[in-house]
């Protein structure tokens, strides 16, 4: 008897099985590992992606649509809310509400982000569902994401169109200043007058241009512009042909209007006026613009441009100029055109040589450091979070 004992605890016979289910428990933690963890990543991601789309499409929102309408119904939370319900997060649409739409401010106090948060969580009745952790105790699992998007002040832009309008001034001849006002400076003899007209540009404080504020009274306003006369002070209707680079000429002026001009172009550029008569090929892209898309519309109501594209081909951005730089530069028998802003135009229509639109938003392009440049109509918009 007690030899079978001593024996007994001499026997190393089906220590294997314990090798096999230490094992096997180690096994069981790495797949839980392999597939759960795996799948909470790809489900991180998923829901990020769906964030972010809401966020971006809610900036653009911001720019294109409205800039003030911020109610769960309006065209920013709802445009954020289509975007981010379209992205699935593990083959199940996010919980995403009106009230996780919300509006931060940017570190310099405007306005300008939508913040998305996506959920697939115990709280919203979607939980991810786990494949292995429920065998330990964890049948489902939290995710939440965040993304901030902004539509920041750009100064910079692609797709420029060759011709270039002036600027808005302080008009102190004929005050207020109107559509029918001349930047005047100088007397026939390039005497400075003695009440001159003022222009500040945005850098120089008490910027006298074109303003962008949703609620101003240069958002939407109509204006209409045709060929300037280099010989005679600017209006504010006038514009000037430009010279896009590398090339110059008729056939590369004309190329540039319908059709986008590959180069970048930022504010306090300095740019060559086209020489000659280009009134015939400005209105000859305009036209090729507005066959683009003939059903749009300025809404009046909603001041924003209605179209079946978004955002329509004929919401272009065009360079605005110093006319102070400009008429300095006319009594020396140049014409130099400096980029002070740019903005969005939308074209409505043509009359006999003179072109009709709207002043709008549109989207561009950071280059550098964009705060000395807030009064931009143009836009980026940007994930910042």
């Amino acid at each position: 008897m007690i030899r079978s004992i001593r024996h007994l605890g001499r026997d190393e016979r089906g220590m294997s099985f314990v090798f096999v289910g230490v094992g096997f428990m180690a096994f069981l933690a790495a797949t839980a590992l392999a597939i759960d963890v795996g799948m909470y990543m790809v489900a991180r991601s998923q829901a990020q992606n769906a964030a972010d789309a809401g966020a971006l499409a809610g900036a653009v929102a911001l720019v294109f649509d409205s800039f003030t309408d911020r109610t769960p119904s309006g065209p920013v939370v709802q445009s954020a809310l289509a975007a981010s319900r379209a992205n699935e997060v593990i083959h199940q649409t996010a919980s995403v509400e009106p009230a996780d739409v919300t509006f931060p401010n940017d570190p310099a106090g405007q306005p300008n982000r939508v913040q998305v948060t996506v959920h697939r969580t115990t709280a919203r009745g979607n939980p991810l569902a786990t494949f292995v952790g429920r065998f330990f105790g964890a049948p489902t699992a939290n995710m939440t994401a965040t993304a901030i998007g902004e539509a920041s002040p750009a100064n910079a832009a692609t797709c420029i169109k060759p011709f270039a309008i002036p600027d808005k001034w302080l008009e102190l001849g004929t005050a207020p200043w109107d559509p029918e006002d001349t930047f005047d400076r100088y007397d026939k003899k390039g005497n400075l007058l003695p009440t001159p007209d003022v222009y500040r540009n945005m850098t120089n404080g008490e910027y006298t241009g074109y303003n962008p504020n949703p609620e101003g009274p240069d958002y939407g306003a109509e204006i209409m512009i045709k060929a300037g006369n280099p010989h005679q002070a600017i209006n504010p209707s006038h514009y000037f042909p430009i010279a896009l680079p590398p090339n110059t000429g008729a056939s590369w002026y004309s190329e540039n209007i319908p059709e986008c001009w590959s180069g970048t172009m930022r504010i306090d550029d300095l740019i060559d006026v086209e020489p000659g008569n280009m009134t015939g090929p400005t209105l000859d892209g305009i036209g090729m613009l507005i066959d683009k898309d003939p059903s749009a519309y300025w809404n009046t109501a909603m001041r924003r441009v209605e179209s079946t594209r978004s955002p329509s081909p004929r919401i272009i951005v065009i360079p605005v100029f110093d006319p102070l730089v400009y008429e300095d530069s006319r009594q020396h028998g140049r014409q130099d055109i400096k980029v002070t802003n740019l903005v969005g135009f939308f074209i409505d229509h043509v009359t006999g040589n003179s072109i009709y639109g709207r002043l709008v938003p549109a989207t561009g392009l950071i280059r550098g450091d964009s705060s000395p440049y807030g009064s931009s109509f143009l836009k980026a918009i940007r994930l910042v979070q």
